[in-house]
């Protein structure tokens, strides 16, 4: 089927639920997508952070078509060889403990929320003064589930779900002493992103971090962090939090951990452990075979490909070259992430949607998150050369667009960069 008989099936079949780019991908290499008609697409933003190895890498390839003619699925059952395996790896690489293995990303955090109640209920049963309270913040985003959306800060994302789940309060972003006022013995765990993906790649501060961390130990609650869009090497570590020193209670993968199937990871400290026994929670396909086999697969070629250091030596040069980018548009007003998860923010929503489309038109693939911030989730073997496409891009777009920015979306003229 061509594209237009595509869109016209989708229109009468589908939920209205994605605005989608007018290109049908039939296939990919490297750091590229191609379209129906051959066409080759620098792809910035790797199927929003999920495809770390590109497209068509061998290590995945290979390892779907050996472990597909052994086993896809047997369910949570039975035992098969890739789960303590991908657990080791992982718990290794985050210094936690245990791992749980689910479909998604929001289904992770779901778990990691239902595993902060039993907790919080173990430690009630013990005599401890525990509450059920959820303090999230404002700008993040976990997910879509109800549980999940009930702790993503955005009303557009909750309101036309309502009611939606209780005791979540949401703490001003990097705020410390807004974070101190909330905190309090009903608080069963803070909820946090060490960089804010969807709330616009924003980093916390390493006071807030440490913060967190200190009020949750005074009172025996957990610090839990959200490592879905930022972990699995984007930042130039295994997770964001290692950037900080701090380790979390518990915190949540998925993403890039199987390179484009579906899987996520809670995982947890022994301690944290002890309040989930058989039967409280599971899943049908989650820490199946496939999905566990690529998912090792994927950190064995990020480690013998030395990825992080490349991330980090890419990430940083990119960086600066949005940074040298921003001292020549002023519609730039902060440049901000780290490795390769980056953004530039722009003074007018207007102006980003604008400059997305017409990245698109250049064939090359970014979007707009939180309205007015471009966002950069590109491949781990992105190199320099496609980041200078990708500036030379944005500096023609930028220079074209000097004369439409909106003055309404001024954001006060302060900028970051």
């Amino acid at each position: 089927m061509k594209l237009e008989e595509i869109r016209a099936a989708e229109a009468r079949l589908l939920l209205s639920t994605y605005d989608r780019s007018p290109v049908l991908f039939t296939g990919g290499e490297g750091v590229h997508l191609i379209d129906e008609n051959g066409e080759r697409y620098l792809d910035l933003l790797s199927g929003i952070g999920v495809n770390a190895l590109g497209y068509n890498h061998p290590a995945i390839v290979e390892t779907i078509a050996r472990q597909s003619r052994a086993l896809i699925h047997i369910s949570n059952l039975y035992y098969h060889e890739g789960q303590a395996e991908l657990a080791l790896r992982l718990t290794e690489r985050t210094g936690l403990d245990r791992v749980f293995f689910s479909n998604s990303g929001t289904e992770a955090w779901e778990g990691a929320l239902k595993l902060a109640r039993a907790y919080a209920g173990l430690r009630r049963s013990k005599g401890a003064q525990m509450g059920a309270k959820f303090l999230a913040l404002e700008q993040s985003f976990h997910g879509r589930t109800f549980g999940s959306v009930s702790t993503t800060h955005k009303a557009k994302y909750r309101e036309p779900f309502a009611p939606v789940v209780p005791g979540v309060e949401f703490v001003r972003f990097n705020d410390v002493a807004d974070l101190r006022a909330k905190f309090s013995s009903d608080v069963c765990a803070i909820l946090v992103e060490a960089i804010q993906g969807e709330g616009g790649v924003r980093p916390l501060t390493q006071e807030f971090f440490a913060e967190a961390r200190a009020l949750a130990d005074s009172t025996g609650a957990l610090l839990i962090v959200d490592e879905i869009q930022a972990g699995m090497g984007r930042t130039g570590k295994w997770c964001a939090y290692q950037h900080y020193g701090i380790q979390p209670d518990i915190t949540t993968l998925a993403k890039p951990l199987a390179g484009g199937l579906p899987l996520g990871a809670v995982l947890c400290t022994e301690e944290v452990a002890r309040a989930i026994h058989a039967g409280m929670h599971g899943t049908t396909f989650g820490g199946g075979p496939l999905a566990c086999a690529v998912a090792i697969a994927i950190i064995d070629a990020i480690e013998s490909g030395g990825l992080l250091a490349h991330v980090t030596e890419v990430g940083d040069y990119f960086q600066n070259q949005l940074r040298n980018l921003a001292r020549r548009h002023e519609a730039i007003i902060d440049v901000r992430g780290k490795g390769l998860m980056l953004a530039a923010e722009l003074d007018s929503a207007e102006l980003a949607k604008r400059v997305v489309a017409e990245m698109f038109e250049r064939h090359i693939l970014i979007n707009c998150t939180s309205d007015t911030v471009l966002r950069f989730l590109p491949p781990f073997i992105v190199q320099r050369a496609h980041v200078d496409t990708a500036i030379a891009a944005l500096d023609e777009i930028l220079t074209e667009n000097a004369g439409a920015r909106s003055e309404s979306s001024s954001a006060g003229g302060h900028r970051h960069v």
